[in-house]
């Protein structure tokens, strides 16, 4: 396997329902210091334009669109978003082999392109959740069968609760994994609708190479010194 893409180790989630607050939150930030974060809701609202306006910027770019369809979908799909632009483009692994093996074929594996990750499972459930849906093996199993698929198949890492991050590094041997972990929250910030959760440098201990960080950035009145604070917190746990 290739190198994986160079990933920055904070991206902001961009957790907006209206695209005309992305400029102006987008202005104070630094693309030097963090990546950014493109989930459904601001995609759909606001469109492949925003995402291209974001990478024209100098931002990398995390499209968390998590598809999981047909494989022939799910290629056409890693297409389009390789032609953005984007750092980073993720999977649910929960499609399977060839969903994933088609996601792979549609993302060039080389340092300077876009990185290709899976989802194991989402960082809002817990057991009771999996049980919920008939998922009755224990969560961390799970997690690591999912991920074991995701790493057969050839893809750069996953995105996991940092409770997993330790295992995912065990499972995932290239040099340079690409181990993205939401659910993270600065110390004395809200949990909000997270349930398995670590501050920054806990994540990095855990074995995370980026986190993904939201609301506790998004909302607060100086968000650059929020990202400088949680880099600073992160290089303090190397």
């Amino acid at each position: 396997m290739s190198e994986t893409v160079l990933q920055p180790r904070l991206y902001v989630a961009l957790d907006f329902a209206d695209p005309r607050l992305v400029d102006p939150f987008v202005d104070r930030l630094n693309p030097g210091d963090c990546g950014l974060k493109v989930g459904k809701e601001l995609f759909t609202r606001g469109g492949p334009d925003l995402v291209r306006r974001l990478v024209h910027q100098g931002f990398p770019v995390f499209l968390d669109l998590k598809f999981h369809d047909i494989p022939h979908t799910v290629e056409q799909a890693c297409k389009a978003a390789c032609d953005l632009g984007v750092r980073l483009v993720n999977v649910h692994a929960m499609g399977g082999r060839a969903m994933m093996a088609a996601a792979r074929r549609a993302v060039p594996q080389s340092a300077d392109s876009t990185a290709l990750i899976a989802v194991t499972v989402l960082t809002s459930m817990d057991q009771s959740t999996l049980v919920e849906v008939g998922i009755t093996r224990p969560l961390a199993e799970q997690v690591s069968m999912l991920a074991s698929l995701a790493q057969q198949e050839g893809l750069d890492g996953v995105v996991c609760s940092a409770w997993e991050a330790n295992r995912m590094r065990e499972i995932f041997t290239q040099p340079v994994p690409a181990i993205v972990t939401p659910g993270i929250r600065p110390t004395g910030t809200a949990l909000d609708d997270q349930s398995r959760v670590m501050t920054p440098s806990e994540a990095i201990l855990a074995g995370a190479t980026s986190i993904v960080v939201g609301r506790p950035i998004t909302r607060a009145p100086d968000p650059a010194e929020v990202v400088s604070d949680i880099l600073a917190s992160m290089s303090s746990s190397d």
